[in-house]
């Protein structure tokens, strides 16, 4: 008994497929393009926009958290595994985010609040002060 192999044929020529050149395109903005300066209706003078405050990058964001997280448990004199305890996650991922290399979610970060006695805001309070101080992320200049 042999069994004969049948190639398949190519995607585009398979009954049922849809090649690329048969897609519609994709429907475009009506009205005229918006552009920096000029009036929109119902909105404000013309005029550039004001730019935004630079963001922290998401390492000054991920180290300024776990700093805050250290040093709110070390303040309250407690070791890391019974952080790590309280809160549900194992003492390895906890002392990753204390030095900024993991991102916690949210779920994390309140378990973690709550195991040291904090809330999300008091968190965020902090953190914001810390990354919006007058040297944050700047270089420190020692006298000698």
């Amino acid at each position: 008994m042999t069994a004969t192999v049948t190639p398949l044929a190519p995607l585009a020529a398979r009954p049922g497929t849809v090649r690329a050149a048969r897609r519609t395109p994709r429907a475009t903005p009506v009205g005229p393009p918006r552009r920096a300066g000029f009036a929109v209706p119902g909105g404000t003078a013309p005029g550039p926009a004001p730019a935004p405050a630079p963001a922290p990058d998401g390492r000054a964001w991920r180290r300024a958290i776990g700093q805050r997280l250290r040093d709110a448990r070390r303040d309250a004199g407690l070791r890391l595994v019974d952080v790590a305890a309280r809160a549900g996650v194992s003492p390895q991922y906890l002392s990753e985010v204390e030095r900024g290399r993991k991102e916690a979610s949210s779920d994390v970060l309140a378990a973690l609040t709550g195991a040291l006695g904090l809330t999300l805001v008091d968190l965020a309070g902090g953190v914001a002060h810390t990354l919006s101080g007058p040297t944050a992320g700047a270089p420190v200049l020692l006298a000698g």
